[in-house]
């Protein structure tokens, strides 16, 4: 939507943020904090992330198999960019990215091509060091914009369906505003579960580049975590927000209308903690897949198949059977996924094998 559509309230209450950032000194002249306050919920959710944690490296479990960390930064890097609107699935990720060919608008390939190189590259960069930052955006948005790399000369506006919901700091603030806030970064005693979801949030209010700041926003949050826990390197949290996007982009807007972080650590926090929840879970049948799911896995190939369709192929009749012996257990170990996840009970819903669940497939035993 252009600039001079109205602004919403969620605009105007983003203005009322931007004079709070104004009157607090960003500018990097004094000690700056993030308005944000630590609730119940993320106290709760950082509680049982840390346990989660602590019972993976117990038991080993931050050495991720190499098979299982290639399937989840093809998720993760299928799933940041079809947030912004590419078309490639996850089995055309792996193929680009395994250098076949695939047929598909060539920005799409390149985004692709950019993310993986992107996330590939986190290891090399600090969380709280700008030049990384414009690196990292450097190998984001390699053509794909006119100059990546750069912080924006003009400036930003988000819009909704409901209108303009969030204008952006000028132009003329965002280097001194990246500054502090990747300052306080480095400086802060909060978590790091808490430190990454704040700076996520604040990096979106400021919106820095002209293109790719939901990428990057993603991004550095999993350097963030990645620095505190090497493990999240190889988490796909941001399949867990493309499946709950609706909710991303409200925690963002209802954010900005409070003024505060809060509503938006609480949702990444969420989502942070189901991903880690799965990798438990997946983990803990990795080498002890039942038999059905075994056959299940055995009969799926590249296509999309119905519910009816692979009880077809197993020869079952009983659908409870299919459903809580089957179809559940792979879900939930993610082998395979619905194509429709945003609406579970579907009559067109299918499932397809993931990158895991091929290679679950083809692994003797």
């Amino acid at each position: 939507m252009p600039p001079t559509a109205a602004p919403s309230t969620a605009a105007r209450a983003a203005t009322s943020r931007q004079m709070q950032v104004d009157a607090s000194g960003l500018s990097g002249e004094g000690g700056y904090e993030p308005p944000f306050r630590v609730t119940p919920e993320i106290v709760r959710h950082v509680a049982d992330i840390g346990e989660a944690m602590g019972r993976i490296e117990s038991e080993g479990g931050e050495n991720v198999r190499p098979a299982l960390r290639r399937a989840n930064r093809i998720r993760t890097v299928q799933s940041t960019v079809e947030i912004e609107g590419n078309t490639l699935g996850v089995e055309e990720v792996a193929a680009v990215l395994d250098g076949r060919r695939v047929r598909a608008p060539p920005r799409d390939l390149l985004e692709v091509r950019n993310a993986f190189a992107a996330y590939e590259a986190m290891p090399d960069w600090m969380s709280h060091s700008v030049a990384d930052l414009l690196r990292a955006h450097q190998i984001m948005m390699d053509g794909l914009i006119e100059a990546p790399g750069r912080f924006r000369t003009g400036g930003a506006v988000v819009a909704g369906p409901e209108g303009v919901v969030h204008i952006a700091p000028p132009a003329s603030r965002v280097e001194s505003l990246m500054s502090a806030l990747l300052g306080w970064l480095e400086e802060t005693d909060e978590h790091p579960l808490i430190a990454s979801s704040v700076f996520h949030f604040e990096f979106e209010f400021i919106h820095p580049f002209a293109d790719g700041n939901g990428r990057m926003g993603r991004l550095w949050q999993t350097l963030i975590l990645a620095r505190w826990k090497p493990l999240f390197a190889a988490l796909p949290v941001e399949s867990m927000i493309r499946d709950h996007r609706a909710g991303y982009y409200e925690a963002l807007r209802e954010s900005g209308r409070a003024g505060e972080s809060t509503g938006f650590v609480e949702y990444a926090l969420r989502m942070i903690r189901e991903v880690v929840l799965e990798h438990v879970r997946t983990e803990q049948v990795t080498e002890q897949v039942t038999e059905q799911v075994r056959r299940l896995l055995a009969v799926m190939d590249d296509s999309a198949l119905s519910a009816r369709e692979l009880m077809s192929r197993l020869q079952l009749t009983h659908r409870p059977n299919f459903l809580y012996n089957y179809l559940r257990p792979a879900l939930r170990h993610g082998f395979i996924a619905m194509t429709r996840p945003d609406a579970p009970r579907a009559h067109n819903q299918r499932y397809r094998l993931t990158p895991s669940g091929r290679h679950r497939a083809a692994a003797p035993g």
